[in-house]
């Protein structure tokens, strides 16, 4: 992409700035994990009151990124989180409100997480509890997420939603144009 992905314009902002934008009503406080691009993140981060939380070695790849913030997560006193990629667009708050109250309302039906799902397609935000935390922080830094996932698939609530936001992966000049059209199509409507 040529520049962080984090920080490609979006409405009125930034991948990043719209994803703490988003989030922020709906938590204690938005961690942002970052590795070899933390500087350039950091003002943007702080900025919006979020917190920034630097993987040491990000060398280790995107999972060692998502241990560094749940064990943050932990280490703050907190026992869930809400998890999201900072390289794609932020879904709709209506959607982040309607997953939180699945999350609330399964939680204590002994699930672990939730996590949307449109057109059959698995996306985020997702919401974990402590128990998922655990999950990926016993978990080798060689695994992904969708793997420790799998692996407790009878403890995720997947939850249909209208939004496509919440399946939008950005890795491509060609990727990000087609969303700028999307988004510039669907508000002249």
């Amino acid at each position: 992409m040529g520049r962080p992905k984090a920080l490609l314009p979006w409405r009125d902002g930034t991948f990043l700035s719209s994803a703490i934008h988003a989030l922020s009503p709906f938590c204690d406080m938005v961690l942002v994990v970052a590795g070899a691009n933390a500087n350039e993140l950091r003002t943007t981060v702080d900025s919006l009151g979020a917190f920034l939380v630097v993987n040491p070695e990000p060398e280790r790849g995107q999972f060692s990124s998502l241990q560094v913030g749940v064990q943050e997560v932990l280490n703050r006193g907190r026992d869930s989180a809400i998890l999201t990629l900072v390289d794609r667009p932020a879904p709709e708050q209506l959607t982040i409100s309607y997953l939180k109250e699945h999350f609330l309302r399964l939680i204590n039906q002994d699930d672990w997480a939730v996590v949307p799902s449109f057109q059959g397609r698995h996306g985020h935000p997702i919401f974990i509890s402590r128990e998922m935390i655990g999950a990926f922080l016993d978990a080798p830094v060689t695994s992904n997420a969708r793997d420790i996932r799998h692996k407790h698939e009878s403890k995720i609530a997947y939850v249909e939603v209208t939004d496509p936001l919440t399946v939008a992966n950005i890795d491509t000049p060609e990727d990000y144009q087609k969303l700028l059209g999307t988004a510039a199509s669907s508000l002249a409507r």
